[in-house]
């Protein structure tokens, strides 16, 4: 496989890759349409959004709530050279498709376009035999984890990763395209919102090491219990061999079960370290042998998550030095713990909320001394399935027994369980929001600041559906 640089200004700031033909068709048992007068299939990058196309990029159009046939225009306007069709739309497009050969656009006919893209995924990664694959899946923290992956990895390595939230079972296919032959380690997270998703996503990358950082109750709605979460989040170890490694939470209950996997098996732990305090909102520190680490992260469940991280340095024999230089230079993530201090202090971590991260946050921020009043923002949990309604009310509950002076429910899940609370003998002042349109955002913040005042605490944890950032925004907008 070759990497050849582009002759424009843009172009010479990408590398174009460079595959097989031959070897493109067979990974994704396809069949050339028209196009592919050169023996390779050569391109700059890869897309399935129309809007994310740019010149050379092969546009794989997927099939779900759209049709992403009907953007194929689209993505040729922005410069696609290479189109996946399914077999479907090749047999009633066929018009379609000598247009596109009239246009010299490379035509390929698979029978899912979705697995074609992983399949092609697949086969790029197995280009980079010596890349140290890191695979990263869990419940909650997988985001977390990567960005202190990353930064402790780079240490030593130059690191590739997949960014945001890119995860899925399209997200990380189009991430590993991002690999290139000067990288020495690739950290990518997997999410997972199905049934057979993580064994999907492990067949492209196949890790050498893989981490999982909790089973717990995210798209229980969807998998029916915690044990099938367990089962599919052990599939990132499916393609593991003796050489591999795998680290697990030695204080979850799925545990043993997740040791019984291929490979070898570590656990992890607070175990592994010593001397912890708890510096508030400022974050953690700890002792690893003899040096004095502290993670810029609040709270005992960014503390686990960096243990795995820990485990995972120290197996690729990290110092102690080099860990904590890593784990001290990260730096919150939009809407995951983010800090923003103003007239007050405001902590966004709404970027996803399931029972567990719900609960971790409102004990942690309530455990948190501070001198003024703190408010919590807590917005619906989506994906929960049948075990909606009672997740919901155990949150309810936890939320108005704790130190909150006030508690705004954000969402028709939490509106739901918060009707069932004694509102003339409330514990707690609260306000329920069953409606999330701009109008009750407006609506929310307006009560807000009635009663807030200089140096008070706000949390807003929710599910990314709710979109809590909207009323944080309102609140710093009316401090300027």
């Amino acid at each position: 496989m070759d990497f050849v640089q582009g002759g424009t200004q843009e172009g010479m700031q990408k590398d174009r890759i460079s595959l097989s033909l031959e070897e493109v068709l067979s990974s994704v048992d396809g069949k050339l349409l028209c196009g592919g007068k050169s023996k390779t299939l050569d391109f700059e990058g890869v897309a399935t959004d129309s809007r994310n196309v740019k010149e050379n990029y092969i546009f794989f159009p997927l099939v779900g709530q759209q049709n992403g046939h009907e953007y194929i225009d689209a993505a040729l306007k922005n410069g696609a050279s290479i189109v996946f069709v399914t077999d479907f739309f090749y047999q009633f497009h066929a018009n379609k498709i000598f247009e596109l050969k009239k246009l010299g656009i490379t035509v390929i006919c698979v029978s899912h376009t979705m697995y074609a893209l992983q399949n092609l995924a697949s086969l790029y990664v197995s280009k980079f035999p010596n890349l140290i694959k890191i695979g990263i899946t869990g419940s909650s923290g997988k985001t977390t984890t990567k960005e202190i992956a990353v930064k402790v990895l780079s240490q030593k390595y130059n690191v590739v990763y997949n960014e945001g939230n890119l995860n899925s079972e399209t997200g990380l296919p189009l991430s590993v395209f991002k690999i290139r032959k000067e990288h020495q380690v690739g950290v990518f997270e997997m999410g997972m919102n199905r049934k057979g998703e993580i064994s999907e996503l492990a067949s492209v990358l196949k890790p050498r090491y893989g981490i999982i950082t909790n089973i717990g109750s995210a798209h229980i709605g969807i998998l029916g219990s915690r044990k099938n979460i367990a089962i599919e989040k052990r599939e990132i170890f499916k393609f593991f061999d003796s050489s591999c490694r795998g680290f697990v939470p030695s204080d979850d209950d799925f545990v043993d079960f997740l040791c019984e996997a291929k490979g070898q098996i570590k656990k992890y732990g607070f175990e592994s370290v010593s001397e912890i305090q708890d510096l508030g909102l400022k974050g953690t520190s700890f002792v690893l042998d003899d040096e004095k680490i502290i993670l810029p992260l609040c709270g005992k469940y960014n503390l686990k998550n960096s243990l795995s991280v820990i485990a995972l340095a120290k197996e690729l024999g990290f110092s102690a030095k080099e860990i904590k230089a890593g784990i001290e230079s990260v730096k919150p993530i939009f809407g995951r713990n983010q800090i923003i201090e103003g007239k007050y202090t405001l902590i966004q971590d709404c970027y996803n909320a399931n029972p567990d991260s719900m609960e971790a946050s409102i004990e942690f921020f309530d455990s948190v001394k501070w001198d003024n009043k703190k408010i919590f923002v807590l917005g619906s949990m989506l994906e929960l399935g049948w075990e909606s309604e009672s997740e919901h009310e155990k949150i309810v509950s936890l939320a108005e027994n704790s130190s909150a002076d006030f508690i705004v429910f954000f969402g028709k899940e939490m509106a739901e369980a918060a009707k069932k609370l004694d509102s003339e003998n409330a514990k707690i002042p609260y306000l329920v929001s069953e409606s999330t349109d701009e109008n009750a955002v407006s609506f929310v913040a307006e009560e807000l600041e009635k009663h807030l005042l200089l140096g008070d605490l706000v949390l807003f944890k929710g599910s990314r559906g709710m979109a809590l950032e909207r009323i944080s925004k309102k609140l710093m907008d009316q401090e300027k």
